[in-house]
């Protein structure tokens, strides 16, 4: 028997009952979620971090979305307030297209 001891998508106690499996979970509280998706964000970062192909990186970046999608929610928000969000920081301070890189800021 595997232990996992993660938070994982809804639909996976299905598919491991379609495997022929038994799976043993439980429903988290608030906290627990909290605690539990901060979690697996860091999860799915490495993994997209150890990504060897665009293809792996783009699933993991997808799994990354997923995870700041339910972590929007969380905070009584929504993927949409932090797009608009991430629009206005764009627009105040630039995104990272132009790829700078700053090395140092002297004082005068």
């Amino acid at each position: 028997m595997a232990v996992h001891n993660k938070l994982v998508r809804d639909h996976m106690k299905q598919i491991i009952l379609d495997a022929g499996r038994k799976p043993i979970m439980k429903t988290l509280n608030h906290e627990e979620y909290v605690t539990e998706l901060r979690k697996k964000s860091e999860e799915e970062l490495q993994e997209y971090l150890n990504a060897e192909t665009n293809e792996e990186a783009l699933e993991e970046l997808a799994d990354l979305l997923e995870v700041i999608h339910a972590l929007a929610e969380t905070h009584g928000s929504s993927i949409d307030e932090v797009e608009k969000r991430r629009v206005a920081k764009a627009e105040s301070r630039g995104g990272f297209s132009d790829r700078v890189f700053l090395i140092e800021v002297k004082d005068d």
